[in-house]
């Protein structure tokens, strides 16, 4: 049962407890310990708690959302912290938007320029040799460097995992490497780097996507690399690859991904043998059966034969960073369209980051 208010005590009580009519003062810390005035005290108590967690947390988020951070996300979906405190980004980068990207096809393990053509330094596959297919690989690099170098607003992206089992290596980490041995890689100019100095190393517009098991995620991969590299998804997807792909990554991969046509362009290199009657038709007749085709059923090749392709294309067990890094495109990457959706190649309903461009 709880006292009754203070208030409620007559002037005669309190009179009659200070007999003498002396004054009798009290400490505050007497006033509140008193039976009536307990519930106060924990009162007091609970709400200066909770004003000190609400500075705290003021606080926090004004420093988390401080300009120094420098990180840019799309839409309300925000990776952790722990991971954006480990990344520095050029500001010029803020300027990029233009991704440039070049699907792998083998594995270069060569160490100086003059090897670049070797079919000895590179991990290839049985259909691989012959017909000039090392000198294309090269031409894709090459045309890529010069796209780059024409658009200062643009990212390079050799796109391609770690496919052999043979190689330590991915894909792209062997095209960069051999880009940059033959001294192609474009950099940021200092004139648009407010942050560089005199002294600090160039910052590179060129970068790999090291998870990559076929080409509809040396497409989608690379755009979330892209994100990863600059805080931000490209405007304008620029593919440099084999001719005989075109339609696959034109129809086909930037449709499932609701790309814009209008800001989407393939540049196509065949090799040389694939250029002779007998050869092309035979690499044509090739992309048609083991390519397109597979990927008119399967849009997003997440069942059957194209789900195995991955799966061997995987011996190193790598898994993506993409679900946390490119967080908007979760859904999408996460996306296998089948009996629920009603079939197998229901293009992805979700809201994408780039839903605004015409």
């Amino acid at each position: 049962m709880l006292p009754l208010p203070v208030s409620f005590t007559t002037r005669r009580d309190h009179l009659r407890r200070h007999s003498g009519g002396s004054r009798h003062y009290r400490s505050t810390r007497d006033v509140l310990l008193t039976r009536a005035r307990v519930t106060n005290l924990g009162f007091l108590l609970l709400a200066g708690f909770a004003a000190l967690s609400f500075l705290v947390n003021l606080v926090w988020y004004f420093s988390s959302s401080s300009p120094d951070a420098y990180h840019v996300h799309d839409g309300p979906y925000v990776p952790p912290r722990a991971i954006w405190d480990t990344i520095q980004r050029e500001r010029a980068l803020a300027e990029v938007d233009h991704l440039i990207m070049v699907p792998g096809h083998a594995i270069w393990k060569g160490a100086s320029l003059e090897e670049r053509f070797d079919e000895d330094q590179w991990v290839l596959e049985p259909y691989q040799r012959g017909g000039g297919r090392v000198a294309a690989f090269f031409k894709h690099i090459l045309a890529a460097v010069e796209l780059a170098r024409q658009d200062e607003h643009s990212l390079l992206v050799f796109s391609g995992g770690q496919t052999r089992p043979s190689s330590t290596t991915t894909e792209a980490e062997s095209y960069m490497r051999l880009a940059s041995i033959s001294d192609l890689l474009p950099t940021l100019s200092s004139s648009s780097s407010s942050s560089s100095t005199p002294a600090s190393p160039p910052v590179l517009r060129a970068t790999t996507e090291n998870y990559a098991l076929d080409s509809y995620q040396n497409l989608l991969f690379s755009v979330a690399r892209f994100h990863e590299y600059t805080g931000r998804y490209p405007a304008r997807i620029t593919v440099v690859g084999y001719e005989m792909k075109r339609r696959r990554f034109t129809e086909l991969h930037r449709a499932a991904l609701r790309w814009p046509q209008a800001r989407f362009e393939y540049v196509g290199i065949d090799a040389d043998g694939d250029a002779e009657a007998q050869g092309g038709a035979s690499a044509q007749q090739g992309e048609l059966q083991n390519g397109y085709l597979p990927y008119t059923q399967d849009t997003y090749g997440c069942h059957g034969v194209l789900l195995d392709k991955r799966r061997a294309r995987n011996p190193a067990l790598r898994v993506h960073p993409y679900y946390t890094s490119a967080p908007e495109l979760g859904a999408l990457l996460n996306w296998c369209p089948g009996r629920a959706e009603g079939r197998q190649t229901a293009v992805f309903p979700g809201p994408l980051p780039w839903d605004h461009l015409k």
